[in-house]
């Protein structure tokens, strides 16, 4: 069985940024994922698409202790969940996921808006968003809805 198996990933490049701290938090903020050369083909017809999904290393929590349930957001006024229901950066696995609007590719040079993640942070995987991606009868629980009043 594949579960207790190690797995091992290489980047496919990095983030450029001059946001730092919470700044990274600004979806209105810009900035590039620098891909590596040898992977340049691998664009071919991403800039056909507004919006990709970029998975990254969360490196700055990559080494702190992690737990299973957490307030959201630190707020005490939330119940205390499970990692699973929320969007922590401290996983199990701290992979970061986020949709960006693609702005621009140039060679190896994606320029994003949207992206939270801090300067030199590892990119694993970029993967164009389309329709299939929406869901008309999503729901989330009342707690998430207040979260975000």
């Amino acid at each position: 069985m594949f579960f207790n198996r190690k797995i091992e990933l290489t980047p496919i490049g990095y983030v450029k940024t001059e946001a730092v701290g919470n700044e990274v938090k600004d979806k209105s903020r810009t900035c590039q994922i620098i891909l590596n050369n040898d992977l340049i083909e691998g664009l071919d017809g991403v800039e056909g698409f507004s919006h990709v999904f970029v998975l990254f290393w969360l490196h700055e929590v990559a080494n702190q202790q992690r737990g299973l349930k957490f307030h959201p957001r630190g707020r005490m006024d939330m119940p205390l969940l499970g990692v699973f229901s929320l969007r922590t950066n401290m996983r199990p696995n701290p992979i970061g996921l986020t949709l960006v609007e693609l702005l621009k590719v140039e060679s190896n040079v994606l320029t994003v808006r949207g992206l939270d993640a801090y300067d030199g942070t590892p990119v694993l995987d970029i993967k164009p968003f389309d329709s299939w991606d929406c869901r008309e009868n999503a729901r989330v629980p009342e707690w998430w809805k207040r979260l975000n009043q």
